[in-house]
């Protein structure tokens, strides 16, 4: 390991960690040369098990033989930045609380036709941009057994810092990718579509129909405006989670908790 003791904010090859923009890192138009950042020892180590390429990572000096020490021997020979908590603070906007962070190289990303390939449930976010609320998908996404998550392109980048950090690495563990078509186009695929949203004509998330379908894509929208009209008259389903005391909707993070739950393939072995 080179480790690299750094003495101003101007240090070459620390933009990365603070002063470069998440659209910047993102490198929409060169996306090979895309970098997201990876927050603690526990995400990173999820993120090296799934095979992605560390560049670099960022801690301060008594992390090095501490809590990034396994990070460290794990990355090879890549730059460890390390410098006073103070100055660090100042690059990162924040203290290193959880002991490391890992630049990291974006993935080429699959088609929507190969992430869904194989898959019985996955989920497709449609204008949800709350970093926090991405995350919580994601999480939810692995631990309930859905097979991929699509994004349209109006909603939050999941390789967004507090996304990656929320999720706890599960961005990780779930194949996803940008949906540029309309939701109607998963038909095509072999998949009933699934709107989450209060109309006249919703049933119930227990409706036996909705189970018995061998592929389904659920249909998620932001808590404030919810799913366009639009995709709500494409998608096959208009689906309701039934509530009490007059509470008529969950937050996002929530409900794909809920309905992920429900919906879980019969082929799950959850």
């Amino acid at each position: 390991m080179a480790i690299i003791e750094i003495t101003s904010l101007d240090h070459e090859g620390v933009q990365v960690f603070g002063t470069l923009t998440e659209a910047q890192l993102r490198n929409r138009l060169e996306p090979e040369k895309g970098i997201f950042i990876a927050e603690s020892p526990k995400v990173i180590d999820v993120a090296l098990n799934a095979g992605f390429e560390p560049l670099s990572l960022l801690c301060e000096r008594k992390h090095i033989e501490g809590d990034a020490a396994g990070i460290i021997a794990r990355c090879g020979d890549i730059p460890v930045y390390t410098g006073e908590r103070e100055l660090l603070a100042q690059l990162t906007g924040y203290t290193l609380t959880r002991g490391v962070l890992c630049a990291m190289r974006r993935p080429l990303l699959p088609s929507v036709k190969q992430v869904c390939r194989d898959a019985h449930r996955v989920v497709v976010i449609d204008g949800v941009t709350d970093t926090t609320n991405i995350g919580a998908i994601f999480r939810s996404a692995a631990a309930l057994g859905i097979d991929a998550v699509l994004l349209t392109p109006t909603s939050c980048d999941p390789l967004n810092r507090r996304a990656v950090r929320v999720s706890m690495g599960s961005v990780f563990l779930v194949p996803w990718t940008w949906l540029e078509e309309p939701v109607k186009s998963l038909n095509s695929l072999g998949f009933k579509t699934v709107a989450m949203a209060l109309t006249d004509k919703s049933i119930s998330l227990d409706d036996p129909i909705l189970v018995s379908e061998p592929r389904l894509a659920i249909v998620m929208g932001t808590e404030g405006d919810g799913l366009p009209q639009e995709t709500i008259e494409q998608t096959d389903y208009v689906v309701r989670i039934p509530m009490s005391h007059g509470v008529d909707s969950l937050n996002v993070a929530a409900a794909s908790a809920v309905a992920f739950w429900q919906l879980r393939s019969q082929n799950s072995e959850l």
